[in-house]
């Protein structure tokens, strides 16, 4: 809603990592370029270790995207994988076709030979683990015999540990030391500095097509660094709420009131040393809630897109406020229409799993999101997309229910890859590619 009051042409601040605004400051560049290197050329095992929304997921998804051709990617993402799944998951994604009667050596056997054959192809395989702090160490001990997978020169199969700091105490454990031994090259994303923070907030803006003087004023961008801690997703939750604050009051920067006011519409709240005066917390609260809920109506077609609005005054603020309440119910009521939606594309994406080869490929445009988002999302991508070519899927983190929303099915990798650029850029960000095998068995361990 408030692209086109500053002049943007794309959401610069979405959490869903997306690489066009990759952030090379903040050693995020070094580092990039010291795991392309370690992949290359370097053996044993590369740790990538960072507190959560420090940029892990957006430097795994930069990584892949800057890997030469002759590298084949196999991406784990489930924390809680059992160690005798380890083996079959890293097959599965090769398109090994690996029965359920072998044994673990029999399977650790073809999956010697297969990446032998990529050797001698000269292609290299690298295996990113997501969330390495949550496995169990019964796992990680898996994964650290996948290195003893080698020829008289070279390691088969180079591995990247992405974790939170946990990881190094799960590290530490003495029965563990041999995995902690393996590691040849350790990484670590600090939080980013107050000036890093000014860079990122400017390096977005104009990713996302803006191109005026500085939006955040320097007392602003100072109260929402110290807020953020340093981390990268803090900076874009807080830096997104707060130029929907500045557009909401018609402002041309954002100032440390609007932080304030984005601050407070946080999970952040809690840890505002001073709070603030009952007056400016009600006015911050209008402000935003009539905003996010005009935001609200224009993504669904309801209002149209205003331009430079005028000042609100008090009596006005009353009237929009009661006006946000009706449409959020006539949006609750309008949810419900969503839901036949799901279950219909559900009950079509089983059999279009069950009937696809498990070598194809297909793109996950995205995963782990509550199923209430997802009806929303499911929403906005059947006015984008071929319906009959999405997919939902159910599945489980945990304990909580999810769904993946998946797109279309290809022989290759590289025709998967061809219809992905073709995507609309909002659809592009955190999408990724994946295998029919893959999604198979990460659905059969939640049944």
């Amino acid at each position: 809603m408030y692209y086109a009051h500053f002049g943007l042409k794309e959401p610069p601040f979405k959490i869903t990592p997306n690489t066009d605004f990759f952030f090379p400051a903040g050693n995020r560049g070094a580092v990039l370029e010291a795991l392309r290197y370690a992949i290359l050329h370097g053996e044993g095992i590369v740790k990538v270790v960072g507190e959560v929304g420090s940029g892990k997921t957006m430097l795994c998804r930069m990584l892949q995207t800057q890997l030469p051709d002759h590298v084949d990617s196999v991406y784990l993402a489930n924390p809680s994988m059992a160690p005798e799944d380890v083996l079959h998951a890293i097959a599965l994604e090769l398109h090994l076709d690996i029965p359920d009667r072998l044994s673990k050596l029999e399977v650790m056997q073809r999956l010697q030979q297969a990446l032998l054959d990529k050797h001698e192809a000269r292609r290299q395989v690298v295996v990113f683990v997501e969330e390495a702090q949550g496995m169990p160490l019964a796992t990680l001990e898996e994964i650290r015999l996948l290195t003893n997978l080698e020829t008289r020169h070279h390691k088969l199969l180079q591995i990247v540990l992405f974790g939170q700091p946990e990881l190094d105490d799960n590290l530490n454990q003495r029965q563990i030391r041999q995995l902690k031994e393996r590691i040849t090259h350790s990484f670590y994303l600090g939080p980013l500095s107050r000036d890093e923070i000014a860079e990122y907030l400017m390096f977005r803006l104009r990713a996302a097509g803006y191109y005026g003087p500085p939006l955040f004023t320097k007392r602003a961008v100072k109260q929402l660094a110290k807020m953020a801690q340093g981390l990268v997703r803090r900076v874009n939750i807080l830096a997104d709420k707060s130029l929907l604050a500045a557009f909401a009051a018609n402002a041309d920067q954002v100032t440390p009131r609007h932080v304030a006011a984005a601050i407070r519409d946080s999970e952040f709240a809690g840890e505002i040393q001073r709070p603030a005066g009952r007056w400016s917390v009600l006015i911050g609260g209008l402000v935003l809630g009539v905003a996010g809920m005009a935001l609200y109506a224009w993504s669904q077609g309801m209002l149209p897109l205003p331009v430079a609005p005028a000042p609100v005054t008090h009596a006005e603020t009353e009237q929009r406020l009661e006006e946000a309440h009706s449409l959020e119910n006539e949006s609750g009521r309008g949810m419900s229409r969503v839901l036949p939606l799901l279950m219909q594309r559900e009950e079509a994406s089983l059999v279009w799993l069950d009937s696809t080869p498990p070598e194809y490929i297909t793109i996950a445009l995205m995963h782990d999101f509550p199923e209430t988002d997802q009806e929303k999302e499911l929403q906005l991508l059947s006015a984008n997309l071929v319906l009959d070519d999405v997919y939902a899927l159910r599945t489980k983190v945990g304990e909580e229910d999810r769904v993946i929303i998946l797109y279309g099915a290809y022989e290759n990798r590289q025709q998967a890859l061809e219809e992905f650029r073709s995507l609309p850029k909002a659809l592009q960000m955190g999408a990724y590619l994946r295998t029919i095998a893959g999604i198979r068995e990460e659905l059969l361990q939640h049944q």
